[in-house]
């Protein structure tokens, strides 16, 4: 296995840990858990939006609200990603040594989000 496939010691997939570990082609960034504090809170708001939607459809709410909603927690999961890449530009900015992330691999991320 090679190192860039290969899991970060310490961190579940799927994590904010795990993601941050692991940036494509083997790039690393680790930001500032304090910092993912404020996406983390978005996430979780979007999951108790998406809670809500599912409640919705169980309840057979009209097409218009069930759209309405989808809507929001698209919005509010596109933000969190845009917030983890300015963090990560942020980072990358004032301690520019701190990981080997480089700026095409941050412009794959932020393009990915599109």
């Amino acid at each position: 296995m090679s190192t860039a496939s290969r899991p970060t010691v310490g961190t579940a997939p799927g994590t904010i840990e795990h993601l941050s570990a692991n940036i494509r082609g083997g790039a690393t960034m680790e930001l500032d858990p304090t910092e993912m504090q404020a996406v983390v809170k978005r996430l979780k708001r979007a999951q108790g939006q998406i809670g809500g939607i599912l409640k919705m459809i169980d309840e057979g709410r009209e097409c218009q609200d069930i759209v309405t909603q989808l809507a929001a927690v698209s919005k509010a999961l596109d933000r969190a990603g845009f917030a983890v890449i300015a963090l990560g530009l942020r980072q990358c900015i004032t301690d520019p040594d701190a990981g080997s992330m480089d700026v095409e691999s941050m412009e794959k991320l932020f393009l990915s989000l599109a």
